[in-house]
């Protein structure tokens, strides 16, 4: 005995679900006509398509949606590849959010799933060496790559760099950092 074909179980599945929720203008998307869509309400003939040995519909991929949707996957990762580096680094509650939109909770959950410790108060200041040494490395990172200061996003990159290559938390970097180019300075 010969087994069904999965697409077509696929296919009646989806246009079922589709009737029962009022979607008939998707099922004829899908390629139904009216008569195709009258033998859908009645079982014996539901029957008969589920199980039929040979396929009866075929498959398209559209390229484009398939591409946009595994980019934007691939953006996800990278949004939370970069929120744990910034919390890793010492960003703020506030930072995080003004970039990625996150809740003070999700940043908090972030942190617990992270193994951060909880953060009591400010990170100190700068003291006048570290501010040179940081001013120092700033301006040698943005003018090696070419950093756009009107950019947020690009200035965050740079500022992740300073602060994993200096061992200073990221909040005291980015405020240092913001500072200089609120000034006009860079």
């Amino acid at each position: 005995m010969s087994t069904p074909h999965p697409l077509n179980q696929a296919v009646i599945a989806q246009a079922l679900y589709d009737l029962r929720n009022g979607q008939l203008r998707r099922c004829k998307l899908m390629g139904f006509g009216e008569e195709e869509l009258d033998a859908l309400k009645h079982p014996a003939l539901i029957s008969v398509l589920a199980n039929a040995n040979v396929s009866w519909c075929s498959v398209t991929v559209n390229r484009e949606v398939l591409r946009r949707l595994l980019k934007q996957a691939q953006d996800v990762e990278k949004e939370i590849a970069t929120v744990d580096r910034m919390l890793r680094l010492g960003a703020s509650t506030e930072m995080v959010s003004r970039f990625y939109g996150l809740t003070h909770q999700e940043v908090a959950l972030r942190r617990d799933i992270l193994g951060l410790p909880k953060r009591k108060g400010r990170h100190p200041v700068l003291d006048e060496q570290q501010d040179t040494e940081l001013w120092q490395q700033w301006k040698a990172l943005t003018d090696g790559r070419d950093v756009d200061l009107r950019d947020e996003a690009s200035i965050l990159e740079v500022t992740m760099d300073l602060s994993e290559g200096m061992s200073l938390p990221l909040s005291v970097v980015w405020t240092a950092v913001k500072a200089w180019v609120d000034q006009g300075l860079g």
